[in-house]
Parts: C-alpha cells; sequence; structure tokens
C-alpha cells in the first residue's frame, strides 16, 4: 500500500505508551472494537456455511471441480457441503479457507457458520497481550525519522504516524483531517492534496489498481465503495501527465509532492506481519517514505532539527 498524507491530529510517536511522553494510545480509537460494540447495528440473520464457501470460490473465480482438486476432497462431497447435506468439520473448513485464501477475519466467519468457534483472535492493538507488535511498530515509525512513516488499518484509515508527515498537509481542507483520517482520500479529494501531487495521473492510477486487488483478495465492500468514491473525483484542472520512472506495483511507487519548500521527491515501502494469527495485525501495514534525491533528503533533516 502507498499513501503520502495524515492528519497532523495523529498520535506522535513520542506520545505513545512507554515512549516516556504524554499518555496516548497508539491506534485510532475506531480500531477498538470492544469500545464501539454497543453502537453496532442489529446483525442480519447469519449465512449458512454454504453460502459463505459459494461466495469465496465464486469470489475466487473456481470450480467445484477446481476447488474440490486444490483440497484434495471430491467434487460430490464439496457440493453436499455447499448445499447443507454435509456438515464439515472443523479442519475442512480451515482447509478450505486457506486453499481459497480467505483472509482471517473471514476465516472466523467461515467458522462461526459451520458451528465453531472462531480462530483467529481480533483485539484493539493496545491490548496487553499484542504488546510486542506495538513496540515494533512505534520503533518502525520513530526509528525512521527524520523521513515520514505511517500505519494504516485496512481501510486506509490513519492509525499511527511519526513527527514528519504533518509538514506535507498545508492547504488540506479541515474537514479532511477529522479522524478517522482516510488516507486515500486525503490524497485524491479536490480539497485535499491532489494539486499538490505532480504525477497525480500516475499516482491515482496505482491506488485504485491497489484497490482493486485488495477487493478481489479481501471480498471487502467497504473498500469497494471506496473505490468508486475516490474514481468519481474530478482531477484538478492543473494536473499534468508527468510519468515518473521507477514504479513497481505493490513494492516502489515515486511520486512529486509540491510543498512549501519546493517539490519533494519521495518513494515508499509497505511493511505488514508476515505470518499473523490475529485479524488485527493481519489488517495493519506501515508505510515508509525515502527521499528519492538529495534536494528532498536536504529538506526533511532541516524540517526533523526543528521538532
Amino acid at each position: 500500500m502507498n499513501a503520502a498524507m495524515i492528519s497532523p491530529g495523529a498520535p506522535p510517536v513520542d506520545n505513545l505508551p512507554g515512549n516516556g511522553g504524554a499518555t496516548g494510545s497508539l491506534y485510532h480509537p475506531a480500531m477498538n472494537t470492544a469500545a464501539h460494540s454497543a453502537h453496532r447495528a442489529p446483525r442480519a440473520a447469519p449465512q449458512p456455511f454454504g453460502d459463505h464457501l459459494r461466495h469465496w470460490r465464486q469470489h475466487r473465480r473456481l470450480s467445484q471441480l477446481d476447488l474440490a482438486q486444490e483440497a484434495d476432497i471430491s467434487t460430490r462431497h464439496l457440493s453436499f457441503v455447499e448445499t447443507g447435506r454435509s456438515v464439515p468439520s472443523r479442519e475442512m473448513v480451515l482447509r478450505l479457507a486457506e486453499r481459497l485464501q480467505v483472509p482471517l477475519r473471514e476465516r472466523n466467519a467461515l467458522l462461526v457458520a459451520a458451528g465453531y468457534a472462531p480462530m483467529y483472535r481480533e483485539r484493539p492493538l493496545d491490548d496487553p497481550s499484542l504488546a510486542s507488535a506495538r513496540q515494533a511498530v512505534e520503533l518502525i515509525l520513530k526509528s525512521h525519522e527524520p523521513y515520514p512513516a505511517l500505519a494504516v488499518d485496512r481501510h486506509w484509515n490513519l492509525v499511527a504516524a511519526n513527527r514528519m508527515l504533518p509538514h506535507l498537509l498545508a492547504g488540506a481542507d479541515a474537514s479532511l483531517l477529522q479522524p478517522p483520517v482516510n488516507v486515500l482520500r486525503l490524497s485524491l479529494h479536490p480539497q485535499g492534496l491532489a494539486s499538490k501531487i505532480v504525477n497525480l495521473a500516475q499516482w491515482r492510477a496505482h491506488l485504485f489498481e491497489r484497490l482493486r486487488q485488495q477487493v478481489q483478495a479481501t471480498g471487502d465492500a467497504t473498500l469497494a465503495t471506496l473505490l468508486e468514491e475516490l474514481q468519481a473525483y474530478p482531477v484538478p484542472e492543473a494536473a499534468d501527465a508527468t510519468h515518473l520512472e521507477g514504479e513497481h506495483l505493490g513494492v516502489v511507487m515515486p511520486f512529486k509532492f509540491r510543498t512549501t519548500h519546493g517539490v519533494l521527491s519521495f518513494i515508499s515501502t509497505t511493511t505488514i506481519f508476515g505470518t499473523p494469527v490475529d485479524v488485527t495485525l493481519q489488517e495493519l501495514a506501515l508505510e515508509t517514505f525515502f527521499p528519492a534525491d538529495e534536494f528532498t533528503g536536504e529538506v526533511v533533516r532541516q524540517l526533523a532539527a526543528t521538532l
């Protein structure tokens, strides 16, 4: 994932627990699912397991024969599972979910639909049991200074950042900086930072492709709605078709950004937890930004010296 902009109201790393600053939370309160459980809308009636399974099989564009071969079971048995004539074992549910590359959050839903307890925990990231993961995030963000870095959740909402990113926000409308801040909306909205991105057409195309891939991988309706919203944004009249070299989808994305300090050039990289067994950790991504030229490096180092 690539995201260049965050809210100046995001908790700075120095204010995170354990850093000796003012008491604060690394993650936006919206990430704390327990805190909002009382305000959730009533849940719809649960879908049968077979319906869940069919959805994911079709979403992955697999026939029953394809999936049966992948899972090393008979097509007849798979058909009976989808129609509800057979009840899958817990092991079978997990095997099918693995072959279908179902995200951990949805694997829990599959288990529950089949009558089993969820396997993967979902905890707020300030939970004591996730202290080591939280410390790793804090270390990456803080140690990356004087260069910008941030963390986002599965919907591209800001959850943490170091002290450097607010320097990129001058001119963004205040309404886009109210938490939870969606970094893609802030990036591409006409009242956000779109007019400041030199290679805006390239940047938009890159983000749209990444979102399409995420929607395909996760089946997340919120991401699909976000993609539709972003695609509907008008392109600023002053935008040009500048295309920067060095783009590698999913690995590196260069961009140039106009600031009061001059045009800054960055590349970004993404860090995720490699083998998570927690829903929240699987859905967390860290973005770290590096200067693409010496001028940008010198500017951000001078800015860091003023903090």
